[in-house]
């Protein structure tokens, strides 16, 4: 198990804190309604985590499936749409590699900073794993439905530098139909030693850039956006 494997079963609280800090000036809401407005649109999230997604898409929609395949991460997910009053939602664990969802069942699949774990960490297979998982959102998407994928283009940078393990999926989405952009959506501490423990926590004991501000102690993040309309 890798070490991100371990904090997504068991320290849900903590990487909360951390997604929590993320995105300080809010560009990822208005970038995702950019691509759709969600507006009467049944969606399903996978690989909701805690619930940062989650909570921004929520009020748009019209039915919310959120699901991961973590129950501890779900949980707290679920708690977040409890604390908007929201009842317009359901809750399932599922894997990305074998979704129970029904076909034609959805307008929108959305999965932010999850999609990836189809295709990295499984060797020479990657490919066909993340084939069969598309066809599998496909199937599950309606005609005119849409998947949107958010991945991370890199932490402590200021332009996009793709992770290592992401460079061969993220290479595939671009030669296979997905158009995308990227944003901004930097991290903001409250101070330098609450951004050293968190960074440390997710990242690992590498120096990670920060910087002082006003806001507070600043770590640099660039985040893509991906999607396709559902073919055929």
């Amino acid at each position: 198990m890798t070490n991100t494997q371990h904090i997504y079963q068991n320290d849900a609280e903590r990487y909360h804190a951390l997604v929590s800090r993320e995105d300080h000036e809010g560009n990822l809401l208005p970038a995702i309604l950019n691509i759709d407005p969600f507006v009467g649109k049944d969606v399903i999230e996978l690989g909701s985590g805690t619930g940062r997604l989650t909570r921004l898409i929520a009020p748009f929609v019209d039915t919310l499936i959120i699901s991961d395949l973590s129950r501890h991460m779900l949980s707290h997910a679920a708690s977040q749409l409890k604390e908007m009053n929201l009842d317009h939602w359901y809750a399932c664990l599922e894997s990305h590699n074998a979704l129970p969802f029904a076909p034609r069942n959805a307008d929108i699949i959305i999965a932010g900073w999850s999609f990836c774990y189809a295709a990295i960490y499984v060797g020479d297979k990657w490919k066909a794993l993340l084939e069969n998982t598309l066809a599998q959102v496909y199937n599950i998407l309606r005609p005119d439905g849409k998947l949107i994928l958010i991945e991370s283009l890199g932490t402590g940078v200021e332009t996009p530098q793709a992770p290592d393990v992401l460079k061969d999926y993220l290479g595939y989405l671009d030669q296979h139909g997905f158009s995308s952009t990227w944003i901004r959506t930097d991290y903001c501490f409250n101070d330098l030693g609450e951004a050293i423990h968190l960074t440390r926590f997710f990242f690992g004991d590498a120096p990670m850039p920060m910087y002082q501000t006003d806001a507070g102690v600043i770590v640099p993040e660039c985040t893509g956006l991906w999607w396709r309309d559902k073919v055929g």
